[in-house]
């Protein structure tokens, strides 16, 4: 057993104990299941209902419903009848803040139910308590009697749970003795299934959600290391980003966070959390599981790799040690490159994709936040002045006929550089497939100075391999600057956001890449509608994939280039409507 997974070099999802949700199994090796939550009042049965049938309709296999008091808890028996009633029998799960009582009854009606133990009985008064070791047990006490009753209605009536820590609402007790830390996450949870589990109660799964992606992967790490130490074993993972947002932003930081679990083979069940109707998570949650399903058979290999030994703490974000090379490594934040491999021409009109606007009348550059670093443009040459800040990377072929050596740069392919007779005295890229850098290589490049590594990878678990590489390159010292490379075929702009986010998003988030490039064929891509919007991916494809580049960045933490906006999913304890208030936001910020 790893720290937290079954391998880092192969993908082997994480064996974990099999669950019962009514009549669907969970864990063990059993399907990644998808799921949402309503926003409906609960209420509201006929509302709820209806909601409910279209995410199933949608592909939920699961759908959670908010109890916020008996009331709507007693409710939950209606919606169930008249769902069945209409032949429709998808398991509920209950939605359970700060009351008990309403858990109870709901545990008695609905298959599951989900109880945060940040607030299931603490209550929070933002207070800094200081507690002797004794009066940290006293109120561990106090949970264990208050949270016991659940359990035996759970037990007895064959209800899952899911142990849902939240990130923004850790109770003042946890803050207190851990801080505002994924192991505070992991120890208030942990605390909750110590309590089931002496009762001999395991129908459980747990959640440790975070609205930053980082803090989000590091605490569930945490957890499955922490269980697999106390009792042996790990229960069903929930996945999920809560408050992620709406639109790409939204899709990006699932993805993210999501995305660099899964690519561990972590987690049983997932839920996109985004601002928009319900019914719209259930396609993204689909493109997420289906990348995966083409690893299984990766699962029989047997020709397995030795086991990776990390030279960093997958628990905490250290970014790796690297040299400084112009604007690239060391200190600087990371840089994106913008690809125009593709494009017959390039024209002042086009920079303004990538962040660039010129006015022909001051003949000025007006540079955006989020404007990309440099420009790959493959074997053209560009015939006018460029804003101060782009620069330009070009094949080798082509550099060695450029007379501007303080504007344009070589790439080199792979080995290609050993071999070449002129090189540029202060950039030299080299592009190169994770699996084809041999010892040789690395001799030859490691102290030398120039050099930036654009490391990409073609095989089937393509961030596993890079991140093997980058891994050698500190086992070796080698400390050129690297730039994380992914290339996406895939088809429409959800597939793409999920394949760009998880393979950079998940080496970034363990603090290895000092650069961004990503690439794709906009003539693969169609028309698709998201949350009511339609995209015309071939008309702004330079566009699209710069933002995409900025916003995983920005998911991770790592380049902040705009406002971030932090909104919940929604569901029935909103007495607004919120998506419309996050656009009135976003409009006048």
């Amino acid at each position: 057993m790893h720290l937290y997974c079954e391998s880092l070099t192969d993908y082997k999802r994480l064996k974990t104990r099999e669950v019962k949700i009514g009549n669907l199994l969970l864990g063990n090796n059993h399907p990644i299941r998808v799921q949402t939550m309503t926003t409906t009042d609960t209420m509201d049965t006929i509302a709820t209902v209806e909601q409910t049938i279209r995410c199933i309709e949608a592909g939920a296999e699961l759908v959670r419903i908010t109890a916020p008091s008996k009331k709507e808890a007693e409710n939950l028996q209606n919606i169930k009848d008249e769902l069945n009633r209409r032949g429709y029998f998808v398991p509920l799960v209950a939605d359970i803040h700060f009351t008990p009582n309403a858990a109870e009854i709901a545990a008695r009606i609905v298959e599951k139910v989900r109880v945060n133990p940040g607030n299931y009985v603490d209550k929070k008064k933002f207070e800094q308590i200081e507690y002797t070791d004794a009066e940290y047990l006293e109120e561990i006490e106090r949970i264990r009697e208050r949270f016991t009753p659940l359990v035996l209605i759970c037990k007895e009536y064959g209800t899952a749970m899911r142990i849902g820590t939240n990130h923004g609402s850790l109770s003042d007790r946890i803050m207190s003795r851990y801080g505002d830390t994924a192991m505070g996450m992991v120890e208030s949870a942990m605390e909750f299934l110590r309590i089931a589990r002496r009762e001999d109660y395991h129908n459980i799964m747990l959640s440790m959600k975070s609205s930053n992606p980082l803090v989000m992967v590091q605490a569930y790490r945490l957890l499955i290391n922490h269980m697999m130490d106390e009792f042996g074993e790990c229960y069903p993972l929930h996945l999920g980003v809560t408050e992620a947002g709406d639109g790409e932003d939204g899709r990006i930081k699932s993805a993210i966070g999501i995305g660099t679990l899964m690519e561990d083979g972590i987690g049983d069940t997932i839920r996109v959390s985004l601002t928009e109707d319900p019914e719209f998570e259930i396609p993204v949650c689909k493109d997420l599981v289906k990348r995966y399903s083409r690893f299984y058979s990766l699962n029989n290999n047997t020709n397995k790799q030795p086991d990776l030994k990390l030279p960093y703490s997958p628990f905490e974000y250290q970014r790796r040690l690297t040299n400084q090379v112009a604007i690239t490594g060391n200190k600087h934040v990371p840089v994106v490159i913008a690809d125009f491999m593709l494009a017959e021409t390039i024209a002042h009109t086009d920079l303004q994709a990538i962040g660039y606007n010129y006015n022909t009348v001051t003949d000025k550059w007006t540079i955006g936040d989020a404007a990309a670093d440099y420009i790959y443009t493959k074997s053209k040459k560009i015939n006018f002045a460029l804003p101060g800040t782009l620069q330009i990377i070009c094949d080798y072929s082509t550099w060695l006929t450029e007379a501007d050596n303080i504007k344009y740069f070589p790439l080199f392919e792979g080995e290609e550089f050993l071999k070449a007779g002129r090189k540029s005295g202060t950039i030299n890229f080299i592009t190169i497939d994770a699996n084809a850098i041999s010892e040789i290589f690395l001799k030859k490049i490691q102290e030398d100075i120039t050099v930036v590594l654009c490391i990409y990878s073609t095989a089937v678990n393509a961030m596993q391999t890079v991140r093997k590489c980058i891994v050698n390159l500190m086992q070796q010292l080698v400390n050129c600057p690297v730039i994380i490379a992914v290339k996406s075929n895939d088809t429409s702009i959800d597939e793409q956001l999920i394949h760009f986010s998880t393979e950079a998003g998940a080496l970034f988030l363990d603090g290895m890449g000092d650069g961004i490039w990503l690439m794709n064929d906009p003539e693969q891509l169609i028309n698709q509608e998201v949350s009511g919007r339609t995209y015309l991916q071939t008309k702004n494809n330079h566009q699209f994939v710069n933002n995409t580049s900025f916003s995983i960045l920005q998911a991770v933490r790592t380049r902040i280039s705009k406002t971030e906006y932090i909104s919940c999913p929604s569901c029935g304890r909103t007495l607004f409507d919120l998506q419309e208030t996050t656009g009135k936001i976003r409009a006048v910020t």
